[in-house]
């Protein structure tokens, strides 16, 4: 005789165990985000190949790659706040969630409260997705603290976890718009005005930026650009003659011209950095050229160009050898005269008075992108600027060192902090930490024409919110003894 099998528990039927369902977007959204925090990876570096191998596949579709890239960015440009919100939901520091639960965590959270998936569909999908990596049991953590967030929406939660603007208007801001503090504080002194402008500062950084390209000129043009995309994906730069604008997004790799370095992917405030070094007015020859700091090659594959169509040479130097090879093959197929080399900028090969023209992008802490890298935020300390200053300033003085009496260096950096631009630039001129260097300053703006809400000068700081780049920041120096 055949038993029948007993209930579990008082009254309750025995429920079959069911698999979890894997969504592989999902799933390459969280292990695009596990790379970012287990080996300080950059999304924009990461996610492209993990794309490319789910369409070879057959897992995604165009759809499906636009779910998973916005789930990714969006979930870390938002990172701040959403941590706010899930501390707010558990019974325990948020240092004591462990790393993997807390992706699942935010990126349930940023479907619930940063798109428009329904409830259902953002919890549920979430908690498969938790039951696929982390376990049925952490799963069960993932659905209590999911359901409580999606009770209020993001208004109603920002009111709760952000302290009021009267009270602590700094923390308010960090809060409210996902980023630390200490960079709330920098980006306002150097933004400098009202709560209006800051505000508009801080949500352009969590905008998704356009891809930009960049025709280089006697290679290519805009209307080759804007003819191979279509007119219903693209507009052309707002500032720049050489720039494009995919608003749509898409893939630049698909364009013959930027398979063929003719083009190149770059954004708007970067060419505007190279196109003002290179019509700044010299005194004598206009002959050589150099991009001091040129990895991995943007603005030297325009610089290049330019130098080209002017009977110019440029010289390309980069430091580390794997950037000067990104370099070579940026500036590959140039017509004019070129060179790159490996070489350190603050202990150059060259001659002092080499060259007419000379471009130094530093490195810097990178606040001005915060749009393509929302992941930098959140790694960057205020005392990371203390290792960048001496070698900020070693290169600037070498650069004026390079150029000969009566040519000019551009000083760049895509970093708006005072203590990476005036600061670097006005302390170099005056000798601290070095000798004196006799050169005078170029009004940048006018080498921007068209280009409004330049400041009151002589150097130039771009900004998201009024010019639609990245926070770019250039200085011209004219050599005078």
């Amino acid at each position: 005789m055949n038993q029948q099998a007993r209930p579990k528990g008082p009254g309750r039927p025995h429920k079959p165990y069911r698999r979890p369902q894997r969504d592989p977007v999902r799933i390459l959204a969280f292990e695009a985000l596990r790379a970012v925090d287990e080996r300080d990876a950059y999304a924009n570096l990461v996610l492209p190949p993990l794309l490319r191998k789910a369409r070879e596949k057959g897992d995604f579709d165009s759809r499906d790659a636009a779910l998973a890239t916005e789930l990714v960015y969006g979930t870390l440009r938002r990172q701040g706040t959403y941590d706010a919100i899930i501390a707010a939901c558990i019974d325990r520091p948020l240092r004591e969630v462990d790393p993997p639960v807390l992706d699942v965590l935010s990126l349930g959270a940023h479907q619930l409260l940063g798109t428009r998936i329904p409830t259902h569909a953002a919890v549920s999908a979430s908690v498969e997705l938790a039951r696929v990596v982390l376990g049925d049991g952490r799963a069960k953590f993932v659905n209590a603290v999911l359901r409580k967030i999606s009770r209020a929406d993001l208004d109603s939660w920002l009111e709760q976890v952000a302290p009021p603007y009267d009270e602590d208007a700094e923390e308010h801001l960090a809060v409210v718009h996902s980023h630390p503090r200490w960079i709330v504080s920098a980006l306002w002194d150097a933004l400098g005005g009202p709560r209006a402008g800051i505000e508009d500062l801080l949500e352009a950084d969590n905008e998704r930026p356009d891809v930009t390209l960049v025709a280089r000129p006697g290679r290519a043009t805009s209307e080759e650009l804007l003819d191979a995309l279509g007119d219903d994906t693209t507009l052309p730069g707002r500032w720049s003659p050489y720039a494009v604008r995919m608003v749509e997004g898409g893939e630049p790799g698909s364009i013959a011209a930027v398979r063929e370095s003719r083009a190149g992917v770059q954004d708007e405030g970067s060419q505007l950095v190279a196109i003002a070094l290179a019509n700044a007015p010299v005194d004598g020859p206009d002959t050589r050229w150099l991009d001091g700091c040129a990895g991995p090659g943007g603005k030297a594959a325009l610089l290049a160009a330019l130098a080209a169509q002017r009977g110019a040479s440029l010289l390309a130097s980069e430091k580390q050898p794997h950037r000067a090879r990104l370099v070579a093959q940026a500036l590959a197929g140039n017509p004019g005269p070129y060179q790159v080399i490996a070489a350190d900028g603050t202990r150059p090969p060259w001659a002092p008075g080499s060259f007419d023209r000379v471009l130094v992008d530093v490195p810097c802490s990178g606040l001005g992108a915060l749009r393509r890298r929302p992941e930098a935020r959140w790694r960057r300390r205020p005392e990371d600027l203390d290792g960048f200053a001496p070698l900020q300033r070693s290169l600037l003085r070498e650069a004026l060192r390079a150029v000969r009496v009566g040519g000019v260096v551009g000083y760049a950096t895509c970093s708006p902090h005072l203590a990476e631009t005036r600061v670097v630039v006005t302390d170099v001129l005056r000798g601290r930490g070095g000798a004196p260097v006799e050169a005078e300053w170029v009004d940048a703006r006018g080498l921007m024409e068209g280009v409004p809400a330049l400041g009151d000068g002589p150097d130039v700081q771009l900004w998201p919110h009024l010019h639609g780049t990245d926070a770019m920041y250039l200085a011209l120096l004219r050599r005078t003894a």
